[in-house]
């Protein structure tokens, strides 16, 4: 089962220091703000009571790093930090949930769907060690949102001073796709942080991310136009909040099934992301 082979440690591909797969909250890894007082959310009422006790961003990062509600998703990417991928083999895998990752109090917010398994499951940052994250921190960069143009693991000195990345689901899922279950489990968390972040501008990277700040939207009290927007790439609408007008902006997702075919080009996200860092 799950959590019974023992795991060698194994030095941090950026600072050297060593660590188990998956990694203990509070052991050093970059980033990590959790450590072993960090209350853990083992079902789905746990998440919901977490979620709205959090009273800023910090204390919900820490708690959706350690959150164990769903017993598919735990067993998946803790599976995956053991076994590893080959060409990473040499190298401790995160192995958590990852929490959102960039600037707490911006008003931009962009909406993935979830760690890759060899990405953000192993780096334990968002879009960070595959290429999605390749072509997300380029567009970011070249917009003006970021520092760097690109990152490779969590000790980078990349920042998103311009935006906040965020996800409907924290956990690598197999095959990339997370259960309807799965998807509203995890949804207090973004719901919470959406509510103190208080966005001006949310960039949903694909459709499932596009319907998740659909449903978060309605959860949160604010106005969705009807019928319902659709989702597409460049597609945008207006959510109306009780602090003002949110714009949403729809782009197809930075994945290498889309960028390796052709669907989504460099020109196509830079010009959804300059509208976005323009709102």
């Amino acid at each position: 089962m799950s959590g019974e082979r023992p795991c060698p440690l194994l030095p941090h591909p950026g600072t050297g220091e060593l660590f188990a797969s998956p990694v203990p909250p509070g052991t050093g890894w970059p980033g990590d703000v959790a450590d072993a007082s960090t209350p853990i959310a083992r079902d789905k009422a746990d998440v919901e009571r977490l979620a709205d006790e959090s009273l800023d961003t910090e204390d919900i990062d820490a708690r959706i790093s350690v959150c164990r509600a769903c017993e598919r998703l735990v067993t998946w990417r803790e599976d995956v930090a053991r076994t590893k991928r080959a060409s990473f083999a040499d190298e401790p895998y995160w192995g958590r949930p990852v929490k959102s990752f960039g600037n707490p109090k911006s008003h931009r917010v962009i909406i993935g769907l979830a760690p890759a398994a060899h990405g953000g499951n192993r780096t334990g940052r968002m879009f960070t060690g595959d290429r999605s994250g390749t072509w997300l921190f380029g567009a970011l960069y070249r917009a003006g949102l970021a520092s760097k143009p690109a990152t490779d693991d969590a000790s980078s000195e990349l920042e998103l001073f311009g935006a906040r990345i965020v996800a409907p689901v924290h956990c690598a899922p197999p095959d990339n796709k997370p259960t309807t279950a799965e998807l509203a489990t995890c949804a207090p968390w973004i719901n919470r942080e959406l509510q103190l972040l208080q966005p001006r501008a949310l960039l949903a990277l694909g459709g499932i991310a596009w319907q998740a700040t659909l449903k978060t939207a309605r959860a949160l009290g604010w106005q969705v136009p009807r019928p319902a927007p659709k989702f597409g790439h460049g597609a945008t609408t207006v959510l109306q909040t009780h602090y003002g007008p949110v714009r949403l902006f729809g782009c197809y997702h930075v994945s290498q099934q889309n960028t390796f075919t052709g669907r989504l080009t460099e020109a196509m996200l830079d010009d959804v992301m300059s509208q976005f860092a323009s709102a």
